[in-house]
């Protein structure tokens, strides 16, 4: 896929320091300030690198556009000569395999559990942790910013980077799961565009649209905006969606030295007969129930509506020829308000009648802002001979939450035993919702100081050094009169080494201590302690192939102490709340990854992660995270036909179990299983191309995650999209 710069918009010394970068690496390179985007043309597979005469126009193209990544350590290093397990997954895979939101995006990914705890909540999990950190463009966003609700659509990013164990370098606070950073779309040089529409199963229907131009003569500014709209029912009885999607962005040269970039998105997410929490497995005799697939504890008069906005600005400035800083700002508002009901069973339901279910109600609308300021000081210096690199912040972020609730009726049938199970519509009618009141408030500043240098001893030694301190400041209340307001510092190391046994073999190993707040709150409403602990990993990373194949392959371990776990819930007079216990959890285990091209035409990425835990409960301890998972994708062109081009995905995980909260007598188990998906396109002509996608081949049928107790995945599903580039 093409990158191409804007070097309309950069200085003609950071589009040299970008070439020297390339011929020194001889592996992709981007100059310093980073405002490029990828071209919409999905056919564009091959890249060059080229010096023109005119210096003002030079454009540095680099070989693979997916190996360079600044999100582990903020500093210019290929991925290769980066010490921690980097995966990403392009825009172009996100279009091949039809992954239209950010969801679906992370399932492509090496290593990444997406757990849909509910049909509208999601959490990541990687290296058996849930990730709880995000990146936007690089920059490290406030604890929370990165939760997904209502499935952000993925069409306003270029390319999502999952940055796997501890990353607390960036991000403020970490543990040992990983770091999500979504880098967005960007202007391009020239006047492009694409407009596409998808219609598939469950009555699917999207249309999208990207256009980027320059705004001036001279280029040296431009924009690109960029719009989605999708509407689906489900394959749950009575849930569907309509999500719509706006993402505008423009970018340019402010005088001899500096460049300005400013963006905003919005999207709206509304759902209706969606699913609190999930189904429940277990009979009063000890056997696992099976429902249809289609099984759902909604009810007709349950949504969640949701809206995000999201803003930022960004202005970089050339200090002479090697050094550089960078301001940013990063704004976001979230809000939905949500209507829900919970069936739950105590002691287990009767296996011939279903009945043994009892409900709760809920209406929460919620709102929360966070806001975030980054300034960095990024450059290079000779010492010992040798091109070396640092990178010194600052930044401070903080965020304001308020959550109300409606107070109903406890008494009322919405709160009393349900008829048998399953459902084949509403059998509990709405009940009377009382004016809203504050249920909780939550108030965080997150205040760091972060430093990051690559020292090169030789030209084959290299290590990174870094350090963050971050102060972290929480004050909340709620319902009952709680109240806490508590104030944490931490300094935390890194360390990472890098050894070229060759030109194209790289050993690594890197150390990170992790620390990260924690928003949940035990039994009696306490919130818990910061969790802290170490990270180690090891690896080796190989290009093949003229370094159009790359390799990794990782040991990891990690211990984390005080850990947040949930316990269940807790139902009090008119509100209900998740508690957790803090935990020990230690997890090791070993990754493998393969992706680049394999010939001319064929790309091919793997994954296969294996881990061990061992906690309180020995190696049961979380039994719903998989031990073993695997991932193939796998796209290629007829080189006698190229104008078809076809792919196939496989997901892979083994066994997962877990107790239900309040039936102990065994646990719900899923089985391990495979997904498998594949694509074929045409290209009808230069600008326009057909593509057919397939989802779940087999008609696998599965529980799709034990995170909470879920429900079952989707069926095999169809989709038939039309894209036009222009």
């Amino acid at each position: 896929m093409i990158t191409p710069k804007r070097p309309d918009r950069c200085r003609p010394h950071l589009s040299l320091l970008a070439l020297s970068l390339f011929a020194a690496l001889n592996a992709h390179a981007q100059s310093t300030n980073a405002v490029a985007a990828s071209s919409p043309d999905p056919q564009a597979e091959t890249t060059t690198a080229t010096a023109p005469k005119d210096l003002d126009r030079l454009m540095v193209v680099g070989q693979r556009a997916t190996r360079v990544s600044n999100g582990a350590t903020n500093l210019d290093l290929d991925i290769k000569d980066t010490p921690q397990s980097i995966s990403v997954v392009s825009r172009e895979q996100m279009r091949q395999f039809g992954a239209d939101s950010l969801n679906d995006a992370l399932r492509l990914a090496t290593g990444i559990q997406v757990e849909q705890v509910s049909t509208n909540l999601t959490n990541f999990l990687s290296r058996g942790f849930e990730i709880k950190n995000t990146q936007i463009d690089g920059v490290g966003m406030p604890n929370g910013w990165g939760v997904v609700t209502n499935a952000m659509d993925a069409y306003g990013f270029d390319k999502v980077e999952v940055i796997r164990g501890a990353n607390g370098l960036l991000t403020g606070v970490g543990n040992a799961s990983g770091t999500i950073n979504y880098v967005r779309k960007r202007p391009t040089n020239e006047a492009q565009g694409e407009a596409g529409v998808t219609v598939g199963s469950e009555n699917r229907r999207r249309v999208q649209a990207d256009y980027s131009t320059p705004f001036s003569a001279d280029g040296t500014w431009a924009g690109r905006l960029v719009f989605a709209r999708e509407k689906s029912d489900s394959y749950l009885r009575g849930f569907e969606s309509d999500r719509t999607y706006l993402y505008g962005v423009v970018d340019g040269q402010v005088g001899e030295n500096g460049t300005l970039a400013f963006g905003y998105s919005y999207q709206k997410a509304d759902t209706r007969g969606g699913m609190w929490t999930a189904l429940n497995f277990i009979a009063t005799n000890g056997t696992q129930l099976s429902w249809p697939r289609s099984a759902s504890t909604a009810q007709d008069w349950t949504y969640w509506n949701s809206t995000t906005k999201a803003a930022f600005a960004e202005y970089t400035h050339q200090l002479g020829d090697n050094w550089q800083a960078k301001l940013s700002y990063n704004d976001r508002e979230y809000d939905h308000i949500a209507q829900l009901f919970m069936a739950y069973s105590p002691a287990g339901l009767d296996a011939a009648t279903g009945t043994g279910l009892y409900g709760w109600a809920y209406r929460s609308p919620y709102e929360t802002k966070a806001h975030i300021g980054d300034l960095t000081l990024h450059g290079h210096f000779d010492l010992m001979g040798q091109d070396q690199e640092a990178m010194f912040g600052v930044s401070a972020a903080r965020s304001e939450g308020v959550d109300w609730y409606n107070p109903t009726d406890t008494t009322g049938p919405a709160f009393g035993p349900l008829p048998g199970f399953p459902y084949a519509g509403d059998v509990i009618a709405e009940p009377q919702w009382g004016a809203k009141q504050v249920y909780t408030t939550l108030n965080q500043r997150l205040v760091r100081v972060f430093g990051a240098s690559r020292i090169a001893f030789t030209d084959r030694f290299k290590t990174i050094l870094g350090f963050n301190w971050a102060q972290y400041q929480r004050d909340s209340t709620d319902i009952v009169g709680g109240r806490a307001d508590n104030t944490d510092r931490n300094l935390a190391p890194y360390v990472g080494v890098t050894f070229n046994f060759t030109d194209t073999i790289t050993g690594y190993a890197n150390y990170s201590y992790i620390y990260q707040p924690q928003d949940q709150v035990d039994y009696d409403r306490r919130y818990l302690d910061p969790s802290k602990g170490s990270n180690y990993e090891v690896g080796i990373k190989g290009e093949w192939l003229d370094r159009r194949l790359l390799t990794t392959l990782a040991l990891f371990k990690a211990k984390q102490e005080g850990l947040a776990t949930f316990v269940g819930t807790r139902f009090m007079t008119g509100y209900a709340y998740n508690y957790y216990d803090p935990v020990g959890v230690e997890s090791q285990g070993v990754e493998l990854e393969i992706s680049g091209r394999v010939g001319e035409y064929t790309q091919v990425q793997f994954g296969y992660t294996q881990l061990a835990m061992d906690g309180a409960e020995g190696d049961d301890t979380y039994p719903w995270v998989p031990r073993r998972t695997a991932n193939l994708l796998l796209s290629t062109r007829l080189s006698g036909l190229p104008a078809i081009s076809f792919g196939a995905g496989a997901r892979w995980q083994s066994e997962a179990a877990k107790y239900e909260g309040y039936v102990t007598s065994r646990p719900v188990r899923q089985s391990g299983y495979t997904l498998l998906n594949a694509f074929a396109a045409w290209d009808i002509g230069k600008d326009l191309t057909l593509r057919v996608n397939a989802s779940n081949l087999t008609d696998k049928k599965y529980i799709q995650s034990l995170y909470a107790i879920g429900y079952y995945g989707p069926p095999r599903t169809y989709a038939v999209s039309l894209d036009w580039r222009f």
